[in-house]
């Protein structure tokens, strides 16, 4: 029997918002997603300027199960820092740093962050990066079980990177499979739970 759920990974582009609706002249996940299913929506989000791996769903189990610090599901971000990411750094964000949540002090669960290499699957973004000759760049992967507002950037501005670029790369072993920058990937149910350790 056919599974009345649908699932995808939508891979977001720079300066669209994580919703249906459409605000003013912003692009939304609807000037993307083409098929004619009326109630399927994202399963957490991405701000505006970050990129990346989003689900779309119709399963709303998927929001307690993946959502939730509890479940302990490894999300996978590359940040592009101004500055040369140093052990150090990588140090602090694995004890946990404070960032401000809602107004309040908020202690950040271990994190693990490395210094890498630009991937070779990596499209290049529309408007691209405004990088400022006299200051060194690198690619940073952090990953983390959290996903508080604007978690990542705030962690990496708390160790002294400010974050140029993000992009989230995976959820689990959930990726975006060399999906290029606005393009959709559907999947069975049973490879998805799969993927997501579910």
């Amino acid at each position: 029997m056919k599974s009345k759920f649908k699932y995808y990974v939508f891979n977001k582009p720079f300066n669209v918002l994580s919703q249906f609706t459409r605000e003013a002249n912003q692009e939304s996940i609807a000037d993307y997603f083409y098929l004619d299913i009326k109630d399927v929506y994202p399963i957490g989000r991405l701000d505006k300027d970050s990129e990346g791996l989003l689900i779309l769903t119709n399963d709303k189990r998927l929001n307690a199960l993946l959502l939730s610090p509890k479940q302990k599901k490894t999300k996978t971000y590359l940040a592009q820092v101004e500055g040369m990411f140093s052990k150090e750094a990588a140090k602090k964000l694995k004890e946990g740093v404070h960032i401000t949540v809602d107004k309040k002090v908020y202690e950040t669960l271990p994190a693990n962050a490395k210094i890498i290499e630009r991937t070779k699957y990596l499209w290049n973004r529309i408007p691209p990066i405004r990088v400022r000759k006299d200051i060194p760049i690198s690619w940073v992967e952090i990953k983390l079980i959290e996903g508080k507002n604007r978690q990542v950037r705030k962690m990496l501005a708390a160790v002294g990177y400010p974050v140029l670029r993000l992009i989230r790369m995976r959820i689990e072993d959930l990726d975006l499979n060399q999906i290029s920058s606005g393009d959709i990937q559907e999947y069975h149910q049973q490879e998805f739970y799969r993927k997501l350790g579910l």
